[in-house]
């Protein structure tokens, strides 16, 4: 049975002195919406004077490197661009280092996301409104389809509708078309009774429609993580801690890559919730189960000494 353990103020010095690297999300964990965690920066700042290198591992394609940057240094956090993985800039970058594409991509996604594709020298179209007509199959069937794109990316994307199903379903008819996600999270951590829609509600959409899997590079795949052992060396995953509010993507994307894992309590799942996974006969929902869990980033920090 895996393990869970609620990460008591007294163990946390010995918990940190276990790990050399750092993976922690953002949304749900750091901020929730455009509010900062409490004790969320004391928290980083600590553990950057033990030493620990620190990567901010998010699902979230809204924005790009630069922007996070932005929000970071708005909220008075110290953070460097080359820490930020994000999905957007891992989209592009799997475009052009993992797969060396060189046509033109068809964006479902945020301006963050053309940034990236646009720094990696992609042309690409599709972002922004593209409202659809009432019902009427002759006006989609004439639907302009760009001969030149053989690449659908997909992230967040508002403007959602009829019309980019149609031509997205029609670019992946072609087997050799590229179909990349940059991640399937179902829904945002948001705090209310309201339910926001994540981006993995309108791949589904996608998938349907093409009626083809998509290659998905953010958690809970490896992807986002092997990269960082790629681009910085001397990383060991066995003294490294995914931290992390979401069993079913920064959870298990710690357990998928042999890492230690750590489940604070401000955005998605709670303590209780991972105990009852822990009590489960699933294995699926084992697998999800993290090795420590505690209320928040702060109170991490509040730890540290």
């Amino acid at each position: 049975m895996a393990a869970c353990k609620e990460l008591t103020t007294d163990l946390v010095p010995e918990f940190v002195s276990s790990v050399d690297t750092i993976l922690c999300d953002c949304d749900g964990v750091i901020w929730q919406g455009k509010n900062v965690v409490p004790g969320a920066q004391e928290a980083l700042k600590k553990l950057r004077q033990k030493g620990k290198k620190i990567f901010f591992v998010t699902n979230n394609s809204t924005k790009s490197r630069k922007q996070y940057m932005q929000k970071f240094t708005s909220l008075g956090f110290e953070v460097y661009e080359e820490e930020i993985v994000c999905t957007a800039f891992a989209a592009a970058a799997y475009l052009k280092y993992g797969l060396k594409y060189e046509g033109k991509v068809y964006l479902m996604g945020s301006a963050g996301m053309e940034e990236e594709l646009e720094l990696m020298g992609y042309q690409h179209t599709g972002t922004g409104p593209d409202p659809s007509p009432s019902y009427d199959l002759d006006k989609w069937a004439a639907l302009p389809i760009d001969p030149e794109v053989k690449a659908v990316v997909m992230g967040f994307d508002e403007h959602l509708s009829y019309n980019k199903l149609v031509k997205a379903g029609t670019y992946l008819n072609d087997p050799n078309c590229i179909f990349v996600a940059t991640n399937e999270d179902m829904r945002y951590p948001y705090q209310g009774k309201v339910i926001i829609p994540g981006t993995g509600v309108l791949v589904q959409a996608v998938r349907a429609a093409a009626g083809r899997d998509p290659v998905v590079l953010g958690k809970p795949n490896r992807y986002l993580f092997e990269s960082i052992m790629e681009t910085h060396q001397g990383i060991n995953p066995q003294r490294t801690v995914m931290i992390g509010d979401r069993m079913s993507t920064d959870i298990l994307m710690g357990k998928n890559c042999g890492l230690k894992t750590l489940l604070v309590e401000t955005g998605i799942n709670s303590g209780e919730e991972a105990k009852e996974h822990q009590r489960s006969n699933s294995i699926e929902r084992q697998k999800m189960v993290p090795d420590y869990y505690i209320k928040s980033l702060g109170a991490l920090g509040d730890g540290i000494v």
